[in-house]
């Protein structure tokens, strides 16, 4: 049996390669790392996660993103048993020791006897002789790649911004200024209650924190790049700050469900810090990804009080991310429709997330094994997460406005009868793994 081709390792062509496998198929996953570096990467390792260590919700019942992780454990993604296994304590959150979980990932891939692993850039488009191929080069798609895409499609490359939140050693928080607790004391996955290191501003610090973001020295972009519009969910905190005095009080500082020990009340606002390792050396500032310069970084986010002496292991930073315009290129089993051996996954496609680009990458290997076993895998009911997602990007979004896009129950079709709040989510969320119970049981492609 001829191999499939898998080009980028990260999560989405990770998981996809396992799938592969798996189903029985013998493939060859390609990762330009180490002889090709990004700007990104810190490592060699196969699915790194190159900004948060969080895989948001892990809440299955009440959120569109902790139900998507259940479907994927159903589907036995490596991804999810991964990320499972290398668990930190994050509250409701599903975050992971990042080492760990690339760690795990790139050892049962190594491992696998269906597996070949090819390390060095695919430059261009792939031979001709590779029958089936599924591109999974993420957000930092290799120049000669994106390039061979766009003459390929006729298409300009859309792109957008993503930034990197920084990270702290844990003993250079001052925790007489600080305190542990998760909102509203929810504990999740391998947490108690009071995951979160929460570090208070009074008002005055809190307007002088944003001041000094708006007076802060960012980078600068290069004069192609002046246009690229940022994604919406992953903004800089100097972005949000220009947007308003109290968006950031709205958003990643917010106050709600915390209460400071020090004083009995609720801060005016709050930098939370979530673990980042297994040895809880690391804590990474949630949601604080920033352009701003990284001598600008160390000065401002140490007037925080509690990080006043904050010693950063890794500073913000900002990448180009590259995705495809998805709905108007790729069909319903996520190939191009001008040329039927590629297929894409992952956030090149145009989701948006860890979790979704694993899951994408999911789909595209079931897709591709069971072509190459000779069947069609009909795609998986869009009242799921996954075919709510799958379908988002390969036809229910306008193409002409098409902007990545995170798993969120308004991609579902809607229910029958007047069914409202958590209610409505639980019964979706029902609804879903019955859905993807039944498509899974015909669906299931044996291992040769």
């Amino acid at each position: 049996m001829n191999p499939i081709h898998v080009i980028g390792g990260g999560l989405a062509g990770s998981e996809a390669a396992w799938q592969i496998a798996e189903a029985g198929v013998p493939m060859v996953l390609h990762e330009m790392r180490p002889a090709v570096r990004t700007d990104a990467h810190q490592t060699d390792a196969l699915a790194e996660l190159v900004c948060s260590n969080s895989f948001r919700s892990d809440d299955a019942a009440h959120n569109a993103v902790g139900l998507l992780h259940e479907e994927m454990r159903r589907c036995g993604s490596l991804v999810l048993r991964a990320a499972d296994a290398a668990k930190l304590p994050a509250g409701g959150a599903l975050a992971v020791d990042r080492d760990a979980f690339a760690g795990r990932v790139t050892a049962a891939l190594s491992v696998h006897p269906r597996v070949t692993l090819a390390r060095g850039e695919v430059a261009g488009l792939p031979p001709a002789d590779w029958s089936s191929v599924i591109v999974a080069t993420g957000p930092l798609t290799s120049p000669a790649l994106a390039e061979a895409i766009r003459a390929l499609t006729g298409e300009d490359s859309l792109a957008f911004f993503d930034a990197i939140a920084p990270i702290v050693y844990r003993e250079s928080i001052d925790m007489t200024r600080a305190w542990f607790q998760s909102r509203y004391d929810k504990a999740g996955p391998g947490g108690d209650g009071a995951d979160y290191i929460n570090c208070p501003l009074d008002r005055d610090g809190y307007d002088a924190f944003i001041q000094a973001l708006l007076d802060g020295d960012k980078t600068e972009f290069k004069e192609w790049e002046t246009s690229t519009p940022y994604f919406e969910g992953c903004l800089p905190i100097e972005v949000m700050a220009a947007r308003g005095a109290d968006t950031l009080r709205y958003g990643p500082m917010k106050p709600v469900g915390l209460t400071d020990p020090a004083t009995g009340r609720r801060p005016w606002a709050v930098v939370q810090l979530r673990q980042d390792n297994a040895l809880g050396t690391l804590y990474n500032l949630v949601g604080f990804q920033t352009k701003l310069k990284h001598g600008e970084q160390t000065r401002i986010f140490r007037t925080i009080p509690a990080l006043a002496n904050a010693e950063f292991a890794r500073l913000g930073g900002l990448h180009r991310n590259t995705f495809i315009n998805a709905p108007k290129l790729l069909d319903g089993a996520l190939r191009l429709t001008c040329q039927p051996r590629l297929r894409f996954a992952g956030q090149i496609t145009g989701v948006e997330g860890y979790v979704e680009s694993a899951a994408i990458g999911l789909l595209a290997g079931r897709f591709a094994a069971a072509e190459r076993h000779g069947s069609v895998l009909s795609p998986p009911p869009p009242t799921t997460a996954l075919g709510a997602l799958l379908g988002h990007i390969t036809g229910g979004a306008d193409a002409t406005t098409f902007q990545p896009m995170n798993v969120n129950f308004g991609l579902f079709p809607p229910l029958d009868g007047k069914v409202r709040g958590r209610d409505r989510k639980l019964a979706m969320t029902r609804r879903a793994l019955a859905d993807l119970d039944a498509w899974l049981a015909p669906n299931a492609v044996a291992a040769e």
